[in-house]
């Protein structure tokens, strides 16, 4: 969990360093949107891939619920320089 705040805090240092204006890079975009998935205790998306390509996001990877396939979605498009989400994440019963 610390690691978890670490990794965090150093993200946060980055975008707060780019300039006013500068889209966020596609790696970028990717750290920032698994930090968001990991955190959330319902999506819990430490097993989901996060692939962006030119802002547009690729999700995929299991989940327990549609629950949790729509908040990983609504999470991705929240962050900033998100042009739009390609949901391919599978519900896969416990």
């Amino acid at each position: 969990m610390k690691a978890l705040r670490l990794a965090t805090l150093f993200l946060f240092a980055a975008l707060l360093a780019m300039p006013a204006g500068t889209a966020p890079s596609d790696d970028n975009l990717t750290d920032q949107i698994r930090v968001k998935l990991t955190q959330d205790i319902d999506v819990n998306g430490g097993a989901l891939d996060v692939v962006v390509k030119d802002g547009v996001v690729t999700l995929a990877g299991p989940v327990r619920n549609e629950k949790a396939k729509k908040k990983a979605e609504k999470i991705a498009m929240k962050i900033k320089g998100v042009k739009s989400v390609v949901n391919k994440i599978n519900v896969s019963l416990p």
